[in-house]
């Protein structure tokens, strides 16, 4: 299957969209931190419904054309309490600061919270007096009233952070055919099917995100709502939707020992992924980084993940 046909078909097991609606973004509080300054906002992406972020600005100049720009989207681990503050560097485990990380190496950094996170749950008393309201009860939920609606959760996400690369599009100072993405865990997963869905992206990272479907079902481990698409499998597993990136630039991290992710599949992934970007003539476009731990984004794993960002969007 030609990645045009791949494309289509997935669009249409995705289902509905929602309808674009204009941004209107809305600046609040400026908080200095010393060589950049974090902003809240909040920026509309349906009727009705405002996403929250934080929006981190290195300090100085923009180099000359704008400053490249990354969509840092947070991780899952169960935490609904915790989102768009996590990559900011606001709260959470310092190991998923990726996105002040890389706002200190000259990016300007969107952090929005995914839907079912941080402030975009119910309200506390909402929380207490219904249980589908409540943590992943609310995940489901929100999964289950889009599939009979004709659409599902991934399709929610991607309208979603798309409109978040129209925000970025948006700023004076940013360089809009720079703009990346980066995530762990769930947004890895996302920065995968958002570089896929949206061509904008010029380059991305994935940490420890995605692995083929049939070693995930084989080997009977449960995923967050957005990784099912229904039918999916009958056109084709993950590693079709990586090889389709050829030939913008894509690297993904995986641990040895993660227990969400298969190895063999992720090899297998790769392999296949590695093909395509050769067949394309830029097999240094694509870059694998298997390192010896569970799931996680180490220390030395970032180092390279943002000079393979670096030599994409900054560099050339």
């Amino acid at each position: 299957m030609s990645s045009i046909e791949l494309r289509q078909a997935l669009l249409t097991r995705l289902g509905r969209f929602p309808e674009h609606v204009p941004l209107e973004p809305v600046f609040s509080s400026s908080i200095d931190e010393g060589d950049y300054t974090r902003i809240a906002l909040t920026y509309m992406v349906e009727h009705s419904e405002r996403v929250p972020a934080w929006l981190l600005i290195p300090k100085g100049d923009a180099p000359q054309g704008g400053w490249p720009a990354i969509l840092a989207i947070h991780q899952h681990a169960g935490q609904f309490e915790l989102g768009k503050s996590e990559p900011a560097g606001v709260a959470g485990d310092p190991m998923y600061f990726y996105g002040r990380e890389l706002c200190r190496r000259g990016y300007v950094v969107l952090c929005p919270d995914q839907l079912c996170f941080e402030d975009r749950r119910p309200s506390e008393e909402e929380r207490q007096a219904h249980y589908a309201l409540n943590g992943m009860n609310y995940e489901r939920f929100e999964f289950t009233k889009r599939l009979l609606s004709g659409s599902n959760l991934q399709a929610k996400y991607l309208h979603d952070l798309s409109c978040g690369l129209d925000l970025l599009s948006s700023l004076p100072d940013v360089n809009r055919s720079h703009l990346g993405a980066i995530g762990h865990s769930l947004g890895g997963q996302e920065t995968l099917w958002l570089t896929w869905y949206d061509e904008r992206v010029r380059a991305a990272v994935s940490s420890c995100g995605f692995g083929l479907l049939r070693t995930i079902l084989r080997d009977n481990i449960n995923h967050n709502f957005a990784a099912y698409i229904p039918g999916m499998l009958e056109i084709g597993d993950m590693d079709a939707l990586v090889a389709s990136l050829a030939p913008r630039p894509f690297m993904l991290t995986a641990g040895e020992h993660d227990p969400l992710f298969p190895i063999d599949g992720v090899r297998v992934l790769a392999k296949h992924a590695q093909q395509a970007y050769s067949q394309a003539g830029v097999p240094d476009h694509f870059q694998t980084l298997i390192f010896p731990a569970g799931h996680s984004f180490p220390s030395n794993v970032k180092a390279e993940a943002y000079a393979f960002l670096d030599r994409w969007l900054q560099n050339t």
